[in-house]
């Protein structure tokens, strides 16, 4: 069964869990409360279900039941050292895919989830360079629950496995320095970015504090340098949205000024 389920189309992101690991009632503690059926889904996750007395209705019950005790099993499984070396071999192919952004150049993805909790959030790919997430591209992909991945299978997999985090620079810095022998003459600063102003009736301060920003978590506490960057992220972003309401403060007074001499 888990050979078929694993060559079922858009099942791509799965690994194979060991059948000993499967086969270990210690490593499923707790699951026969969430999954229904959990003894039979077991039994065919295992190929140890007979079809003599169930009928197609219940068999196909019993069927979605194994794809979520899998799936449940599979996030326990992937945060083990086997598991993560599974993994691994498929992040260095980047069966995941990859990066989109032009700066990442080309940087392989890792599943993750949003939540631990299943039916909450779907699976999302995170970037160990820009450290954003994003949605796959493949529907059958972007369906798949998130908890079958969990939310500490990406960063486990790097503190395991730390010369695998790549540079937060370009893969080719410091190959173009010292070609030639011209100096090079200081560059003019940037002009100042224009002001920010509103999209449509919509405030942009407030389109600000509407959005989410991603925090990796393992076993639900934050990753240590990470959660120091991102109370500075957090810093900038709170007074950037201090701008903005400051900003558009201003713009309506000036509105006012203007109605008032206008009568």
């Amino acid at each position: 069964w888990i050979s078929w389920f694993l060559s079922t189309k858009g099942n791509e992101y799965f690994c194979e869990v060991e059948e000993d690991y499967i086969l270990d009632r210690f490593n499923l503690t707790g699951l026969n409360a969430e999954v229904q059926n959990y003894a039979q889904a077991l039994d065919l996750i295992n190929d140890n279900l007979g079809d003599d007395d169930i009928e197609d209705e219940m068999r196909a019950t019993i069927e979605v039941n194994a794809r979520f005790l899998y799936g449940l099993i599979h996030a326990r499984w992937i945060v083990t050292s086997r598991g993560l070396a599974k993994m691994l071999e498929k992040y260095k192919k980047s069966d995941f895919g990859r990066c989109p952004r032009a700066f990442c150049y080309m940087q392989p993805l890792l599943p993750v989830g949003l939540t631990d909790v299943p039916y909450e959030k779907a699976v999302k790919l995170y970037c160990p360079r820009c450290e954003d997430i994003y949605t796959p591209k493949s529907s059958r992909h972007g369906s798949i629950d998130g908890a079958y991945f969990g939310t500490t299978f990406p960063h486990m997999l790097f503190m395991v496995y730390p010369h695998m985090v790549p540079p937060k620079n370009s893969p080719n810095a410091g190959t173009m320095s010292g070609v030639g022998t011209q100096a090079t003459t200081p560059r003019e600063p940037p002009p100042p970015p224009p002001a920010p102003t509103s999209v449509g009736t919509v405030s942009t301060a407030a389109a600000a504090l509407k959005m989410t920003q991603y925090k990796p978590m393992i076993f639900g506490f934050g990753v240590h340098e990470t959660a120091r960057w991102q109370r500075w992220q957090q810093a900038m972003r709170d007074k950037q949205v201090a701008r903005l309401e400051a900003y558009e403060r201003e713009e309506d007074s000036k509105r006012q000024r203007e109605v008032a001499r206008s009568r």
